[in-house]
């Protein structure tokens, strides 16, 4: 799961309140974060955190803890609330669907040059006899 970017995990920001007064992101939007798609993120944890009787935070941190490549979490607070909060989010237990739909919720989009193989008239192009160039052996030889 990308990170969504300071307060968007609390519920501070949302589609219908994208900015609070006095909050960094009022004067200062950084890091940039791709609001649309983090709004789409938190709609489907927040789904899922009112379903287990939870926090949007404490599933997502949840998330995180369930990852095999994830060992460690570093969480932020400014007050213990918030620490209680996140230290709650370890007795959250996901299922393995629900594991997949925070995985396609999050997925980063492919970048250059691996969407490329994805793309439309790759497919067209071998499905037309042309060679693929993905998967033809390469060789070089010195001259």
């Amino acid at each position: 799961m990308e990170p969504a970017g300071g307060g968007f995990l609390s519920g501070k920001y949302s589609r219908e309140q994208p900015s609070v007064d006095g909050s960094r992101r009022t004067d200062l939007d950084f890091p940039p974060v791709n609001k649309e798609r983090a709004y789409d993120i938190i709609a489907v944890l927040k789904e899922m955190a009112e379903q287990k009787q939870a926090t949007v935070a404490q599933v997502a941190l949840s998330w995180l803890l369930h990852q095999s490549a994830v060992t460690s979490v570093i969480i932020g607070t400014k007050r213990i609330e918030q620490l209680d909060e996140n230290i709650g989010a370890t007795t959250i237990r996901l299922t393995e669907a629900e594991l997949q739909t925070l995985n396609e919720a999050s997925k980063l989009p492919a970048e250059y040059p691996s969407y490329v193989g994805d793309m439309e008239f790759v497919e067209n192009a071998t499905a037309g006899g042309i060679a693929d160039p993905i998967s033809r052996p390469v060789s070089i030889s010195a001259r």
